[in-house]
């Protein structure tokens, strides 16, 4: 994963201080772009280990086309709990109640969790259920799939996140707002872009969800690997990780693990998680750091 640690040094280099919509205050420049090949090794970092169950748990959820932070909460995910959480705390209903106690709120009460982990038409609904004209919508995802088999030519094998009406709906805009997936010699590569980008925490779960996407659909359409492609727009780091930024940049990195999947699935809407097995991860410890909300 030297691409991603030439990325943070890039930032490093090129950036200037920037503020932001948190008010933490970032380190930030525009327009960078990594490739990763899929045949290389499972795109997962090793200057510090990745918690890959919550990227796993993560891309099923926008698989199914989900919204709420219930499915997440109740297999001990919590990447997206901060949302929900500071919208509760400005609900009328908001006690002084601690974050775990509203994690255990979620998962205990249905009601309460549709209610208040609702996240708006984010990732999911997007992909699945992107609102169109006259209350009619499109899967894109589905169609997507559909085209790379019948149509694996097409230069429109683009699913969007970005759906300019429903953003002020969202907890949180797309970061990551469109992909397309491109043919080449029976192999299956994507390029994403990232409109936003919070380089020491979210981008490494960026690379590798939509690198094991690629994968996912890669078997589904009977194609083999190509390449991950990632295009960024704001490439920031933000002012409190700029310590583990300098810290992750002394390690050497060690070589990258193997996804193995389950070959017997061959419909999107069929992963389950133990359909994924992760082999020779030896990273190093990882570096813990404050998401900005």
């Amino acid at each position: 994963m030297k691409q991603y640690l030439d990325f943070l040094k890039h930032i490093l280099e090129c950036g200037e201080v920037k503020d932001d919509r948190t008010k933490t205050g970032t380190f930030s420049t525009f327009g960078y772009q990594m490739r990763f090949d899929l045949n290389e090794g499972f795109p997962l970092l090793t200057t510090k280990r990745v918690h890959l169950k919550s990227i796993i748990h993560e891309l099923l959820w926008f698989i199914k086309g989900d919204t709420n932070i219930k499915y997440l909460v109740d297999r001990d995910v919590r990447i997206w709990n901060d949302w929900p959480y500071d919208a509760f705390k400005k609900s009328s209903e908001y006690n002084g109640e601690t974050m775990d106690e509203f994690v255990q709120k979620i998962k205990e009460s249905d009601e309460f969790a549709a209610k208040y982990g609702n996240l708006g038409p984010v990732y999911g609904h997007q992909w699945r259920h992107f609102d169109g004209a006259n209350g009619e919508y499109v899967d894109q995802l589905a169609w997507v799939i559909n085209e790379i088999k019948t149509n694996p030519n097409s230069r429109r094998l683009i699913v969007n996140s970005w759906n300019a009406p429903y953003i002020d709906k969202m907890a949180l805009p797309p970061c990551h707002t469109m992909f397309q997936f491109y043919v080449r010699d029976n192999k299956l590569s994507c390029q994403l872009y990232q409109r936003s980008a919070d380089a020491f925490l979210g981008v490494p779960f960026n690379i590798a969800s939509y690198a094991l996407l690629t994968m996912m659909i890669a078997q589904v359409c009977n194609l083999e690997v190509g390449e991950f492609i990632h295009t960024i727009g704001d490439a920031h780091i933000y002012s409190n990780h700029l310590e583990q930024v300098k810290l992750q940049l002394t390690r050497e990195p060690r070589n990258l693990p193997k996804m193995l999947i389950n070959k017997d699935v061959k419909n999107i809407d069929d992963f389950k998680f133990e359909d994924f097995e992760l082999v020779d991860y030896n990273p190093y410890k990882g570096i813990k750091a404050v998401v900005a909300v």
